[in-house]
C-alpha cells in the first residue's frame, strides 16, 4: 500500500513539473532564437514575440497549390481575431527565401488584405536555414523543388506558439473549419 501511495505522489509531482495550458496540446518544441526580415524590411526576432501567443505557418508566394488556401485561411483567422479582440501575432515564414524578397512578400500579403500590425511575412535567410528551422522545431516538412521545378514541397500546418516560444499545437491550415478551433484555443489561452 505504501508503495502505491509513493507512486501516486510521484506521478502528481512529475505531472506538475510540465507547463500546463488551458487547451489540449499536441506538441512541445522550443523555437530557437532567430532574427529575420519582414515585408517592411524590419527585423523580427523571437525576442520580439516573447510575451505574446502567436500563430506560425510556412508558405511561399509563387506557390500554385496549398499556399493560397492557407493564406486565405490565415487572413480569415486574422479577421476573426480582430472581431473578437484577441491579441495574438501571426508569422508566415517564406520557404522560398531566394525568390521571396520583402517587396514580393508585401505585394503577396496585400492580395489577402493582411494587417501588418500583427501579421508578419518573413524572409532573409537561406533555404537550408528555413528548411532546418521548420523540420527541427516545428516538425514541418520542407523540401527543395525537384530538378526543373520551382515548387517547394512543404507542410500545410498552422502552429500555436506560447509566449515563452514553445510550439504547443498544430492544426491543418488548409481546412477553413480549423480556424474556428484555433480561435477557440486562442480565447482560452489569452
Amino acid at each position: 500500500m505504501r508503495r502505491y501511495l509513493v507512486l501516486i505522489g510521484l506521478f502528481f509531482l512529475l505531472a506538475g513539473c510540465g507547463q500546463s495550458y488551458a487547451i489540449e496540446t499536441t506538441m512541445s518544441e522550443q523555437v530557437p532564437d532567430f532574427e529575420y526580415t519582414t515585408q517592411d524590411e524590419e527585423q523580427l526576432s523571437l525576442e520580439d514575440l516573447k510575451g505574446d501567443w502567436w500563430i506560425a505557418d510556412f508558405v511561399f508566394t509563387n506557390c500554385r497549390t496549398v499556399c493560397m488556401p492557407m493564406t486565405q485561411n490565415m487572413a480569415h483567422l486574422q479577421s476573426m481575431m480582430e472581431e473578437e479582440g484577441i491579441d495574438a501575432k501571426i508569422v508566415s515564414f517564406s520557404v522560398d527565401p531566394d525568390y521571396d524578397t520583402p517587396e514580393i512578400l508585401k505585394e503577396y500579403a496585400s492580395h489577402y488584405d493582411a494587417n501588418f500590425d500583427n501579421w508578419s511575412f518573413v524572409t532573409g535567410y537561406d533555404f537550408e536555414t528555413i528548411r532546418e528551422f521548420s523540420i527541427k522545431h516545428f516538425k514541418n516538412l520542407v523540401q527543395a523543388p525537384g530538378e526543373g521545378d520551382d515548387q517547394v514541397i512543404h507542410g500545410t500546418s498552422f502552429f500555436l506558439v506560447s509566449p515563452e516560444g514553445e510550439v504547443v499545437k498544430k492544426y491543418d491550415g488548409v481546412e477553413m473549419k480549423n480556424m474556428d478551433t484555433i480561435l477557440a484555443d486562442l480565447k482560452k489561452v489569452n
